[in-house]
Parts: C-alpha cells; structure tokens; sequence
C-alpha cells in the first residue's frame, strides 16, 4: 500500500474509532439517569485503564517491532492470542467476584468481566493491522464496530441500567472481532507463536505499563478516588466533560500506539521529530477550536448530547478544553521521545503524572470540581513542557545512538 492511502486510512480509522467512543458515552448519558451515567462511567473508566494496560503491555512494543514480514506476523499472531488469554483470566475472576457483591456497579463490573476478552481483543487486532502496515483491515473492522454499536444501543429503552449497558455495548463488538481475526489471518496463518518473549524479563511492555500506570491510569484513578471519598457526582462531572472530548482522547492515544509505524516511513529522525511538532500544533489547535464550539453551543443542544449531565459538564469546558489543547504537545512530545528512545520517557511520565494527581486532589480540595479540572490541566501543561524539553536534549546529543530502540532490543525496567 502506497503511503499516501496508508495515512488516509489510518487517519480515517483513528476517526471511526474516536466516533464510536463519542457515542457510547453520549448514548449512556442519554439513556441514563445522571446517577447510572455516573455508575456507567465509573465502569468505563476500569476499562479504559484496563485497555491501557492491554495496549501498553502487548500493543505498543508491538509497532515498534523491526524485522521480516514472517517475524513480525507471528509477533502480531502472538500478540494476539496472548491479549484474548490474559483478557479471559483477568475478566473471569472480576465477574465472579462481583457476582458476590450488592449494588447496581458491581453488577456492571460483572458484565464488564463477561465482554472484557472481547472488546481487548478487538483492540490488539488493531495494533496487529498497525504493525503489518494494513490499516485498511483495520479501518473495516472499526467501521463495523461502530456500525454495530449504534445499532444495539439505539434500540434500548431509556431509563436502561448500567449492567444491561455494559452488557450490550461489550457484545457489540464481536462482529468486528469476528471480521478481524479473519482479515488477520492470512498474513499471520502459519507463522510460529512466541508468546513467551512476552513475558520475558526485557520485554518493552513492562516499562510501558509503568508509564501508564503512572500517567493515564493514576489520574482516572485519582477522579475515582475523589468520587469515594467526596461527591460521587464528581465522576459524572468530570467524565461528562471530558465525554465532549472524547474523539480527541482516542486521537491522542492513537497517536502514541498506531503512530511509529507511519513515522518509519520518513527517513531521518530530524524529518520524525518535525513532522511530530506539526501534529502537536495541529492537534492543539483542533482542541482548542473544538473547546470553542462546545462553549457556544446552546443549552438545549448540550442538554440532547449528555442529557441531566450537560449542566455540570459544561460548567468545565474552559478547564476541560485547556487540558486538551495541553494534552495534544504532550502527547506528541511522547511520541517524538518513543521514536528517539523509548527508554527515556518513564521518568517523565513517573514526575509529572504524580504532580497532576496532586494538583488534582488540591483543586479540588480549594474549588471544587471546577478547582479538580483546573488541577488536570496544569499538570498536563507541566508534561507538555517536560517532554519536548527531553525531546531537544535528545536531539543535541552528540552521542545519540544511529538505529532506533525496538521493542527486542530495549532493556529492562
């Protein structure tokens, strides 16, 4: 596939993926009370911070990969079977305990353990299209999805609960599964399973885990935490506001997981580093226009996208927006830092994370939930910072290494 439609595509297929998440937290907030959209986007965010672990554990060594077409089809074939395995002992023991326990969320986390093999699998497909250079197959299985989910949710009743939500929104990907692991198949039928390197001790993964755990998954934690021991409204609040940002947040974790493969197509790290700034503008200004066009919509027209949730929603956009725009040179910044060296963005990730949670839970402790969303974007514009400050440092090294890091050759944490 020629470079040009391999952008195309891949950019198309971020964007049905963006769309999909935007919906399936539009339509929950829809059909739910404001107290089930708060159930709902507790359980969503487990398994955001699941995803991100599956992602950053199998995924994003994975497209980092260098080596033969063979190689790196049963690397994919690998990774695979090892998400749907690892998808399948983790879910199984959360719904069995949940069955146990009272309560309206437990009910949806039980659900969330029955589809969980499902909606990661369906995930690590996608970094497997990534990494074989076919975003194409990629594109078709996401587009189905979409599809898919549209349509089982828009024939629930409002007023449906959490569980049943989970339940269908989870099912609904298994078409796109289906269709994956058949477009799958050709390219990596055959090719040996290696499943072991994925537990060895220098596997990359384990260090992008780290990084995610102190990063995404320690702030949507944070919010959680914040929920538990003060209003749990402030999850409801919190997520609708970020809900209006969703396509947003899956281009920005797009960027870092299905970005390298289309970056090695420019030769010279110098060409890498510069087209990556180019998207962290573009990408900061796209949220800023989006936070824009939010701010100005009418009361009515918000009230259709999140329902009850909207007014307290909207009350963040300024601070929600700010983060985003922040978040984009972030993001970016990491991704320039994986094509240099992977090794060298845990520290960064590690200092400025902690430092958010803790603006974080001191916004909130001064002001409140508008306090808590301010905390979020100062700490995103203090990584920001950091990152591409590592980013020139790597660049005046005069002892840089000439071949990149892959996902082989890394060290250990």
């Amino acid at each position: 596939m020629r470079a040009r439609t391999a952008i195309v595509c891949s950019v198309a297929d971020q964007g049905v993926a963006a769309l999909t998440n935007i919906l399936v937290l539009v339509a929950a907030a829809r059909l739910s009370t404001v107290s089930d959209f708060a159930r709902f986007s507790a359980v969503y965010l487990v398994f955001t911070v699941l995803l991100g672990i599956s992602g950053a554990y199998t995924g994003q060594p994975l497209v980092l990969r260098r080596g033969g077409d063979a190689e790196t089809a049963g690397a994919c074939r690998s990774a695979v079977l090892f998400t749907l395995l690892a998808a399948t002992a983790a879910g199984l023991p959360l719904a069995a305990v949940c069955l146990l326990l009272p309560g309206d969320t437990a009910r949806a986390l039980m659900m969330l353990g029955l589809v969980l093999p499902v909606v990661l699998g369906q995930d690590a497909m996608r970094y497997a299209f990534s990494t074989l250079r076919l975003p194409h197959a990629a594109l078709a299985g996401d587009t189905l999805r979409l599809a898919c989910v549209v349509g089982a949710l828009a024939v629930q009743p409002h007023g449906t609960e959490a569980a049943r939500l989970v339940l269908v929104w989870g099912l609904s990907a298994l078409p796109a599964l289906l269709l994956s692991g058949i477009l799958l198949h050709r390219p990596a039928a055959g090719t040996p399973l290696r499943m072991r390197a994925l537990l060895r001790r220098g596997h990359l993964g384990r260090r992008f885990v780290v990084e995610f755990g102190v990063g995404n998954a320690t702030s949507q934690l944070s919010v959680l935490g914040l929920g538990a021991v003060g209003n749990p409204l402030v999850v409801g609040a919190l997520r609708g506001a970020t809900t209006l940002f969703g396509p947003l947040n899956v281009l920005y974790t797009s960027a870092t997981g299905f970005g390298p493969p289309l970056l090695g197509r420019l030769d010279g790290e110098r060409r890498q580093v510069r087209a990556t700034a180019v998207l962290a503008a573009v990408l900061a200004a796209t949220a800023a226009a989006w936070a824009t066009v939010l701010a100005l919509l009418p009361d009515a027209a918000g009230r259709q996208l999140l329902g009850d949730t909207w007014p307290t929603a909207a009350a963040l956009l300024p601070a929600t927006g700010s983060q985003y725009a922040a978040m984009a040179v972030g993001t970016c910044g990491l991704l320039a830092l994986r094509m240099l060296d992977p090794r060298t963005t845990l520290s960064v990730q590690v200092v400025f994370s902690l430092l958010a949670v803790v603006l974080l839970a001191g916004g909130y402790a001064l002001a409140g939930v508008p306090g808590a969303a301010w905390g979020l974007c100062l700490g995103s514009v203090c990584k920001a910072v950091a990152t591409w400050t590592r980013v020139a440092r790597l660049r005046r090294r005069k002892d840089a290494r000439p071949d990149p890091v892959t996902a082989d050759a890394a060290g250990s944490v």
